[in-house]
């Protein structure tokens, strides 16, 4: 999870069979939503999900997948701010791009 500004507020690893938005819950438990907005993909658009942000006193800007019958409104021009999460792993790809350098047989050196 990160910031307005992309800065990381809450990270939870899990291991790769995990869907993300089982975390959603617990990770948004950590911070407060109280008069956030928070902004997901398709994938975190369950019911679940959005009755807990609006229950901590958030409001939620979540497209809804293709499949809903009762699509509900979203605001797809604060949607786009949702580029600063992937701006987010783009940064920690660099940063491990940074932490091991690979020659060329491919063999990881790390700096000392």
């Amino acid at each position: 999870m990160v910031d307005g500004l992309g800065n990381p507020v809450a990270l939870s690893f899990t291991q790769g069979s995990v869907h993300d938005s089982k975390e959603a819950v617990p990770l948004l438990g950590k911070i407060s939503l109280d008069g956030s907005a928070v902004l997901g993909d398709k994938a975190f658009g369950s019911k679940e999900i959005r009755e807990y942000i609006t229950s901590q006193g958030g409001t939620y800007c979540i497209p809804a997948q293709s499949n809903v019958k009762e699509p509900w409104e979203v605001d797809y021009a604060r949607y786009k701010e949702r580029h600063l999460v992937e701006c987010f792993f783009q940064k920690l790809k660099n940063f491990r791009h940074v932490a091991t350098r690979y020659d060329t047989s491919g063999r990881p050196e790390y700096f000392v």
